[in-house]
């Protein structure tokens, strides 16, 4: 069956759309719409007549509209059944899986990646963009520390937070994955010890690896951290860094409460180990209320923190900026650190960020909205299809972390990906193996996407749980999670 989209939801949805003239600036509001997500693709358009009634326009307005987006690849007819909207290239250039390449196939559900399609309004943030780039092509366009518009706009929100922070504190990196390699490379020398969180963000702490630092895992249970373990562990290890997720972590999405901050950044303190706080999902804040009473920073409680910060998850992956937010004393050292690796991220995309975060109080309401409604549907197909697997619903963040009666975590994934949807596995998340009993599941696609891949998942729980089939699963899915490690 077609999906359909209401006229009066269009209305709703394009607003007060620019009306000189008035086809021009419809088209230009839906192509909007279709490209960021609030419309989805393949879904049938309002009729002309109904489209005319609902925005109170000429029929020729809506006629006009719609042959431009078919002319620029945002809608196409099909004979008898009406307009149904699509994006220049189709699905593969909106979803390239480019990070898992050629996984569960051309229409496969992909859930290995956490991400969000792009929020309303970034269309626009692109457009006064553009406006304000010419005054950066005068110059050679490299900015080690980052164009100081949005360095200033970064520091202003750890600011709001209750941190105060100078814009020479800050450093704009090509997503928080080059941030966290930067300060490894900066922090850490081959053979010093980092604790990192298991389970936890499996290309950071590669970063890490990458480095020639040793890691030494700290468990986060269900129910979250345990302090005292993580404060034996620094005791018994003496760790140059210890690389946490306060903030929804990853994959749990645990979020550490203020008490509990003060009371790690203590046990940091005696082992003088230098933490670094990855605040990647820290605006991700889904309960009503949660965004404006979020805990203090950790760099609150641990003056000499090193924070990491990102674009991808609070707006779009495809700006593809993070940042670093440390002590002044210490930026000469993430620069050097960083002139090896990269001279910048592109100047365009900072001035977008800087942009977004002027209009942060509009963007990040719309996009916490969508998210909510995609982890709710999510939570109820789950408890529907897999009433046996079991998991705590985070408060904010991306992913559910769920729990299987058995270890078949791998087996599920692998079984899973032949029909169609793909999801990682539990030991992808850990640092020394083992929690196969695991798989996260984001909520970053459409509710009606994230129900057809629980009902798939469910179908493929079922196969692998039955005893004739089980040691063949089990062994084909090893092989084939073993080198998947490239989530988001």
């Amino acid at each position: 069956m077609s999906r359909v989209i209401s006229a009066q939801r269009i209305a709703t949805l394009v607003g007060d759309f620019p009306r000189s003239p008035a086809y021009v600036g419809l088209a230009d509001s839906l192509r909007v719409l279709i490209g960021d997500g609030r419309v989805a693709i393949g879904v049938r358009l309002p009729s002309e007549r109904d489209l005319t009634s609902a925005l109170d326009v000429s029929r020729t307005t809506v006629t006009r509209a719609y042959e431009v987006l078919r002319e620029s690849g945002y809608a196409e007819a099909r004979r008898g059944a009406g307009t149904f909207t699509t994006v220049p290239g189709g699905r593969r250039r909106a979803h390239d899986r480019s990070l898992l390449p050629g996984a569960g196939g051309e229409d496969a559900i992909d859930l290995n990646c956490a991400a969000h399609s792009a929020p309303p309004g970034l269309v626009e943030a692109y457009q006064r963009a553009t406006e304000e780039l010419p005054a950066y092509l005068s110059g050679p366009g490299y900015f080690p520390l980052g164009v100081p518009a949005l360095q200033a706009r970064i520091a202003a929100a750890y600011e709001a937070r209750g941190l105060p922070t100078v814009p020479e504190q800050v450093m704009v990196t090509a997503g928080a994955l080059a941030a966290a390699s930067i300060v490894a490379q900066a922090f850490t020398a081959p053979g010093e010890r980092v604790v990192v969180e298991s389970p936890t963000y499996p290309n950071a702490t590669q970063a890490v690896r990458h480095a020639g630092a040793r890691l030494v895992p700290a468990a986060v249970d269900p129910d979250g951290w345990d302090l005292d373990a993580l404060a034996a562990t620094l005791r018994q290890t003496s760790p140059r860094l210890a690389y946490l997720i306060p903030d929804f972590q990853n994959p749990t999405g645990h979020l550490m409460s203020d008490a509990q901050r003060e009371e790690l950044a203590a046990a940091l303190a005696r082992t003088r180990t230098v933490v670094v706080a990855d605040e990647a999902h820290q605006a991700l804040a889904l309960r009503p209320g949660l965004a404006a009473a979020m805990p203090r920073p950790l760099a609150s409680y641990a003056p000499d923190a090193i924070t990491i910060g990102s674009a991808s998850k609070s707006f779009w992956g495809g700006l593809r900026l993070g940042w670093v937010r440390a002590p002044l004393a210490e930026m000469d050292r993430l620069v050097h650190a960083r002139i090896g690796l990269d001279l910048g991220a592109p100047v365009l995309e900072q001035l977008v960020l800087a942009d977004l975060l002027d209009h942060a109080d509009e963007v990040l309401p719309l996009h916490r909205e969508r998210l909510l409604a995609g982890r709710d549907a999510l939570v109820a197909a789950v408890r529907e299809h897999l009433p046996s697997w079991r998991f705590r619903v985070p408060e904010g963040g991306l992913a559910l972390w769920c729990e299987l009666p058995e270890a078949l975590g791998t087996a599920t994934s692998a079984e899973a990906e032949r029909r169609g949807v793909v999801v990682a596995p539990g030991p992808v998340f850990a640092v020394e193996g083992g929690l196969d009993r695991h798989v996260r599941i984001p909520w970053t696609a459409s509710p009606e996407d994230l129900t057809e891949a629980v009902r798939r998942l469910a179908a493929a729980w079922q196969h692998v749980g039955s005893d004739a089939t089980r040691p063949a699963t089990q062994s084909a899915g090893s092989r084939r999670a073993a080198g998947r490690v490239m989530v988001a």
